[in-house]
């Protein structure tokens, strides 16, 4: 069953706006990692604060669920939803074992070899869809891709060689990066940088049930990409004399925020400590470093500069009352905390099945011990698992790979009975089943080649009681990070609200853009701005952000409330969005009052509008 609340906010018309532009503009994408923006303002963000009050603030933004960063970086390179790209979480699985990843059947895909091995297993594209950076360099611009490993490489995954797309991660003048021209290692020595990048030392401590985190934000490694793109990058595509589009991707602040030391075991302050706050600044530093390049080479009255975060953020709680894994004793884990890997270990529990570690070659898990990486095989044997959960965070994904849709059912009345789940959806193909949602749903089916997940795991999330709810957001998250730490991926309004803005020739001035907008939205604004024709495959696409455009107008936005038949328990999924045209934008979702976002009265509202079937 479905409520509509039709026409809830008539914004104007779908009309877009020609670019007048009399050359082809450079863009720059900057993403900062995990950024709330709740948090962005004069005394935290001062330089992104400045760019969104001379261009565009976007305020009604979306990041696309699972809320993931290689997800959400597929979204922004392509322009599409995950129903099409196939990357559906950092952790997928992908149905034969991965070299790169030790030969797992569950890879993690922030990893350049990684990334190789799924698209040669993949046709040669994983995500089956054209990135616009190759589009780009395709049309004759300069590109390039600069920051945080795995992201930075899905705008241009398919090109490896360094000759044609410059790309500088964690990897680059180590084994398994991408290499660099020597044209660009030249630049490099010009200005005294190295060719290899800098680890994120201390910052990338995570500590563990008793030794706190890291204190310090991803500094070092920043100021070298910021450099690296300030002096060498921009000098060279100035003197190339044409077009370019740059992606820079900060990691913090969301390595900081994970793996923060300022609150071990405790929700409070949770991701508002001091080093969330300099990694915060950290990212807006390099922004600024950016500009002032851009500046100083000529160029920023000819370059559009928009900012986005991949996902909101959320504190850690690893809290359950039902889960049987919480009550079993690991040498390492919080007594009666959440150990990483609950849900397989939940569900081979309530099946009776056994559970494989696909990190440790299929090694049995026994009583004590949980999956190394939090992923489990459940079968009778690791050879041949009927259940494969991947596990990310603030959602996790089960596969079927039999498709069998009586276990399906089985592992949806396991999942529903814990009080760490918060909303379930079921692949389409496997039919309906009380109290879920398909995932076409939520744009979650549709061209991809990937194996498609047969269940969706949403997590509880509730807020600790701020002003601006989604700074001070809580979840349940299966990781390794402890109590305190952070984490993202829930449908939580927390992790789905994202930062948003624009500034440069082609976007309005001091305009405040009230429509809503999402990372699928600017792979398709990019495009439009550079000239890019990239022909679609998949039908789960953006659309581009015209109104934010000089002589835009807003358009018409409907708001929807998508609900399932209950379950035996009571239990309903239920999914707030909103359309722009036959594009949609997902709010959160789960059951009311567990999601953040999502009251516990939202069907039972009067203005909630009429049903519909």
């Amino acid at each position: 069953m479905r409520l509509l609340i039709a026409a809830a906010a008539v914004l104007g018309s779908l009309s877009a706006p020609a670019l007048a532009q009399t050359h082809p503009h450079n863009v720059i994408l900057f993403v900062a990692d995990g950024l709330r923006p709740g948090m962005v303002n004069d005394r935290t963000a001062p330089t992104m604060t400045a760019l969104m009050a001379r261009g565009v603030h976007f305020t009604n933004t979306h990041s696309l669920f699972p809320t993931f960063t290689t997800a959400n970086a597929s979204g922004m390179a392509t322009g599409h939803m995950l129903g099409d790209t196939g990357d559906f979480s950092n952790t997928i699985y992908t149905g034969y074992q991965v070299p790169g990843a030790g030969n797992s059947l569950t890879p993690f895909l922030e990893s350049d070899p990684v990334l190789g091995d799924v698209d040669e297993h993949f046709a040669g594209d994983y995500l089956n869809e054209e990135t616009i950076l190759k589009a780009a360099r395709g049309a004759g611009l300069s590109t390039a891709t600069i920051g945080k490993l795995g992201p930075a490489l899905i705008f241009d995954h398919t090109e490896r060689t360094g000759q044609q797309t410059v790309v500088f991660a964690d990897s680059t003048g180590r084994n398994g990066g991408i290499p660099l021209s020597d044209e660009v290692k030249r630049r490099l020595s010009a200005v005294g940088l190295p060719d290899q990048a800098p680890t994120r030392g201390d910052n990338g401590k995570a500590g563990n049930a008793t030794t706190p985190g890291t204190t310090i934000a991803n500094a070092d490694q920043q100021k070298y990409f910021a450099d690296v793109a300030a002096k060498a990058v921009l000098p060279l595509f100035k003197d190339r004399n044409k077009p370019f589009v740059m992606v820079y991707w900060s990691r913090d602040p969301d390595g900081s925020q994970h793996n923060q030391g300022d609150s071990l075991g405790r929700l409070v302050p949770g991701i508002n400590g001091p080093t969330s706050l300099a990694a915060i600044r950290n990212a807006d530093d390099n922004l600024a470093t950016l500009l002032a390049a851009l500046k100083d080479q000529g160029l920023e009255n000819d370059t559009d500069v928009i900012i986005t975060s991949d996902h909101g953020f959320s504190t850690i709680s690893k809290e359950s009352a039902t889960s049987f894994a919480a009550s079993q004793s690991y040498k390492d884990v919080t007594a009666t905390q959440l150990p990483p890997g609950f849900v397989a270990i939940d569900v081979a529990h309530a099946l009776g099945m056994g559970l494989y570690d696909p990190a440790a070659k299929g090694a049995e898990v026994a009583a004590g011990a949980y999956p190394s990486r939090g992923n489990g095989l459940i079968g009778a044997d690791a050879d041949h698992p009927q259940v494969i959960v991947a596990s990310n965070g603030g959602s996790d994904l089960v596969y079927l790979p039999t498709g069998d849709k009586e276990l399906a059912a089985k592992v949806v009345a396991a999942l529903s009975r814990q009080d760490y789940v918060s909303g379930l959806f079921v692949d389409d193909s496997l039919g309906r089943i009380p109290g879920t949602l398909p995932l076409s749903a939520i744009a979650l089916k549709g061209t991809a080649v990937t194996p498609m997940p047969a269940i969706a795991i949403n997590f509880r999330t509730f807020s600790l009681g701020c002003a601006d709810p989604t700074t001070c957001g809580v979840e349940i998250a299966d990781t390794g990070l402890q109590q305190g730490q952070g984490m993202h991926g829930s449908f939580s309004r927390a992790d789905t609200r994202n930062i948003m803005g624009a500034a440069g020739p082609s976007f309005r001035q001091s305009f405040e853009d009230a429509a809503p907008a999402s990372n699928a939205d600017i792979g398709k604004t990019v495009a439009k701005i550079l000239g890019l024709k990239i022909v679609d495959k998949g039908k789960l696409v953006g659309r581009v952000l015209t109104e934010a455009m000089p002589g835009g107008v807003l358009p018409k936005t409907e708001k929807e409330i998508v609900r399932s038949e209950p379950d035996a328990a009571g239990n309903v999924t239920v999914v707030l969005s909103q359309k722009v045209g036959a594009t949609r934008y997902f709010d959160a979702a789960g059951y009311p009052g567990r999601t953040l976002g999502l009251p516990a009265d939202i069907l039972e509202r009067r203005d909630s509008g009429k049903a519909a079937r």
